[in-house]
C-alpha cells in the first residue's frame, strides 16, 4: 500500500471516529491561546486548563502580562511543569508582543517563533488554530502516531515527520490532520498499551501488522532451567544480551548465539518487540 492510499484510509477513519477535532485547551483570544500552548509543553491540556482561569483573570491581555515580573506570574502556574521557565517565557513573550509587534500577536509561524517560549511546534499550533494558517505542528502524539501507522517512513525527528505529512496532505487539511492525530494518540494510540484492537486505523497500520507477526507464546518451558529460553539453539539462560534489529528497535538477544528468538521461560511469551517511536 502506498503512502497516499494509507493516508486517505487513515484520515477517513479518524474523521468518522472524531467528528469535531480541535484543541482541548480552553481559550477565547489569541493571547489566551499562545499562553496556554506555552504552558502545555510537557504538560497535559487538562492540567493547563485548571491553571489558566486564574492566570487570565489576573493578566487579561498582553499589556497586563507584559507589566508583570516572572515571580509575580509564578504562583498562578506552580502546578504546571517547569513553572519557573514558563513564568519567564510568558512575561518575556508578552513584552515582545507589546514592544516589537505593537500589542498584536503576529500571525506567521516565522514571526511567532521569535517570541520567548514559542518554538516551531507552538508557533504552528497558534498559527493554525488562531489564524487559520496552513500549519501542521508535530508534538509527541503526532510523531508517534504518524510513524506507527506508516504515514511517514524513517522520520526520526519532528521536522522530518512534519515535512513528510505536509508532502502527503493538501495544505487545507493540515490543521485538521494535526488535531486528528493528537486526539487519536491521546485516547487510542497511546504511548503505552495502545488500544489496537479497537483502533479504526488498525487495518492499514504498519505497527499493528508488525504486532500481529510477533511469535505466539511457547508452551512447556521450564523456568527452573533458566529465566529465558532461546528457541534457535534450544537452551536456557538467565542474562540476555541486547541487539538492534533491522528496524532500529532494541531487542533482547541470546548471549551465546545472538538470536533474538527469545521467550520468557515463566510465561512462554515472546520477548520480541515491534519497532516503536518516540521523539528523541
Amino acid at each position: 500500500m502506498n503512502h497516499r492510499t494509507r493516508a486517505q484510509i487513515t484520515f477517513d477513519a479518524l474523521r468518522a471516529a472524531i467528528p469535531s477535532p480541535q484543541t482541548e485547551l480552553r481559550f477565547e483570544t489569541p493571547y489566551q491561546l499562545v499562553a496556554a500552548v506555552i504552558l502545555s509543553a510537557q504538560c497535559t491540556d487538562a492540567r493547563v486548563n485548571l491553571a489558566t482561569p486564574a492566570l487570565f483573570a489576573a493578566y487579561p491581555d498582553f499589556e497586563a502580562l507584559a507589566a508583570a515580573q516572572p515571580e509575580e506570574v509564578l504562583p498562578y502556574i506552580r502546578s504546571i511543569s517547569y513553572p519557573n521557565n514558563k513564568a519567564r517565557h510568558l512575561a518575556g513573550m508578552a513584552r515582545m508582543v507589546m514592544e516589537r509587534f505593537g500589542g498584536a500577536l503576529p500571525e506567521s509561524v516565522e514571526a511567532l517563533t521569535q517570541l520567548p517560549g514559542v518554538g516551531r511546534k507552538t508557533a504552528q499550533v497558534v498559527a493554525g488554530v488562531a489564524f487559520g494558517q496552513a500549519a501542521l505542528a508535530v508534538d509527541t502524539h503526532v510523531f508517534r502516531v504518524a510513524n506507527r501507522i506508516g504515514l511517514v517512513q524513517r522520520a526520526d525527528t519532528p521536522l522530518k515527520v512534519e515535512r513528510g505529512l505536509k508532502a502527503l496532505l493538501p495544505p487545507e487539511t493540515w490543521d485538521e490532520a494535526h488535531h486528528l492525530l493528537i486526539l487519536h494518540g491521546r485516547y487510542t494510540c497511546t504511548a503505552r498499551n495502545p488500544q489496537c484492537l479497537r483502533c479504526p486505523v488498525a487495518p492499514v497500520c504498519v505497527y499493528f501488522a508488525r504486532l500481529e507477526r510477533l511469535p505466539p507464546p511457547l508452551e512447556g518451558l521450564d523456568p527452573a532451567r533458566g529465566r529465558f529460553y532461546c528457541k534457535t539453539r534450544g537452551h536456557y539462560f538467565d542474562a540476555p544480551a541486547e541487539r538492534t534489529d533491522r528496524y532500529g528497535a532494541a531487542q533482547r538477544a541470546c548471549p551465546r548465539c545472538g538470536s533474538m528468538q527469545l521467550y520468557d521461560a515463566r510465561t512462554g511469551a515472546s520477548l520480541r518487540r515491534a519497532p516503536d517511536f518516540r521523539i528523541r
